[in-house]
């Protein structure tokens, strides 16, 4: 299945074996190019597409650029929402999270990207974790089951995240050679590598046109608190308001 996809999206793009060369939308020399492509998810709504985010990176001798300074970052916690819901920072960064709630939070992630819990803390406190290495956090509360987050943490700025109609538009790419990952919220990691390819890029604009994420079962929004555990549907703590 998900090579037939594959088949599809892959109009312009080329493995490295290959000796053919990218279709161009254009014919006119451009030392940047610009990529663009559409992921459409059977997670996906028309008014709530699923997070989703695109990434190149770069094989061989192709350069691999840096990001531009960046300063702390912010998740922050609000009417039991964190905000914004997705983030993507380069390894590194340090994220504030403070809490404008007028109860506790105890914000955790026990996943492959960073592990943390940063315990208990009152209303107008904040706490920060620096995300030192490249993957996808799953943040969570341990008290507000309905709160997650996610930060994916990248060594390369050529990244774009999908806009409200599932696009993609990834722009100032050097020519070269690339992969190209993309994380869904919600796709098994394992089905996510099956859709990354090798690109090779000559500079011009390129579109990959549309291509369709395989549609999972038993995928599900539920998740358990710090300890492995079910959430408590009638929540104890005096902290819950």
């Amino acid at each position: 299945m998900a090579r037939t996809h594959l088949r599809k999206w892959l109009v312009c793009g080329v493995s490295l074996a290959s000796s053919l060369t990218c279709a161009q939308s254009n014919s006119s020399p451009n030392p940047i190019g610009e990529l663009r492509l559409r992921a459409v998810s059977p997670q996906s709504t028309k008014h709530h597409p699923a997070p989703a985010v695109i990434w190149l990176e770069p094989l061989g001798a192709t350069p691999a650029l840096s990001f531009r300074p960046h300063g702390r970052s912010t998740l922050l916690q609000k009417n039991r929402t964190f905000i914004p819901h997705l983030q993507v920072i380069p390894v590194g960064t340090v994220v504030q999270f403070p809490n404008a709630d007028p109860f506790f939070h105890n914000v955790f992630s026990l996943f492959d990207g960073k592990r943390f819990d940063l315990g208990l803390y009152e209303a107008g406190s904040s706490k920060t974790v620096t995300f030192s290495r490249e993957g996808v956090s799953y943040i969570f509360c341990n008290i507000h089951p309905e709160m997650s987050a996610v930060v994916l943490v990248l060594s390369t700025p050529l990244y774009a995240i999908a806009d409200a109609n599932d696009a993609f538009v990834l722009s100032n790419i050097p020519p070269g050679d690339y992969i190209l990952h993309l994380w869904v919220e919600g796709l098994p990691q394992t089905v996510a590598d099956r859709l990354t390819q090798h690109l090779h890029l000559t500079g011009q604009n390129v579109d990959l046109g549309v291509i369709t994420i395989p549609a999972t079962s038993g995928a599900s929004d539920a998740h358990s608190n710090k300890y492995g555990n079910p959430y408590d549907p009638i929540p104890k703590s005096p902290y819950e308001h």
